[in-house]
């Protein structure tokens, strides 16, 4: 199966190396594209009747600015893709490994994929391809482990919270929910709503929170 693939970053060798190890991969054949800058990268994906559409985006975060279009990192290139590729699935990778700046990337981007460079090995990127490829996101290591800590330390989902997740893991619904927290439904509903939107699935039902919720090993 083929790949189309739009790959940004400012040095070429760590392109090479990426797709010296993506096409290690037997089940699909990749065509890639390549951008060392925000400012080409703008180029590429405003213009897809030139360069076509991507099946994925392989975004570095830290990248040549491009100032007359407001592009400063590969977080807001990947919004641009967004807007112009919106089927297009986005891993973005980078060398930011705090809790904050990463809640705020994924809240903002909503990536398919993000990895920290300092913890994934080689072979994750593939295992990150074939992942996002059944509908699933792939973070690594650092990103779970950091995301999960901003959401409790910093109290953004306090012990409620977390019980409403377990019981909607157990099959309940809002009503039988509400009757064991001895809540008013309305309440659950407004904390069901608050969880999906801190775990950037305002969108998605409950089968998409708990998969998030597992994800972050809170449940």
């Amino acid at each position: 199966m083929k790949v189309r693939l739009f790959m940004l970053d400012d040095h070429q060798a760590m392109l090479e190396g990426y797709k010296a190890i993506l096409s290690m991969n037997q089940n699909f054949v990749l065509e890639t594209t390549d951008a060392h800058s925000c400012e080409q990268a703008y180029n590429i994906i405003t213009q897809p009747e030139k360069f076509g559409t991507f099946d994925f985006a392989f975004l570095d975060y830290s990248v040549p600015v491009f100032e007359a279009q407001q592009l400063y990192s590969g977080e807001d290139v990947a919004l641009l893709v967004r807007k112009h590729h919106p089927s297009t699935k986005i891993m973005v990778l980078t060398s930011h490994y705090d809790g904050i700046r990463l809640f705020e990337l994924i809240k903002k981007v909503q990536p398919e994929g993000l990895l920290v460079k300092s913890d994934f090995k080689p072979q994750d990127l593939n295992k990150a391809i074939e992942v996002i490829q059944k509908g699933e996101n792939y973070y690594s290591e650092t990103v779970i482990n950091n995301l999960k800590e901003k959401l409790l330390s910093h109290g953004l989902l306090d012990s409620i919270d977390r019980k409403i997740i377990q019981l909607i893991a157990e099959g309940y619904q809002i009503k039988t929910i509400a009757e064991k927290l001895n809540l008013s439904q309305d309440t659950i509903k407004k904390r069901k709503s608050k969880i999906k939107d801190l775990l950037g699935i305002e969108k998605g039902n409950d089968e998409d929170l708990l998969l998030e919720c597992r994800r972050l090993n809170l449940i």
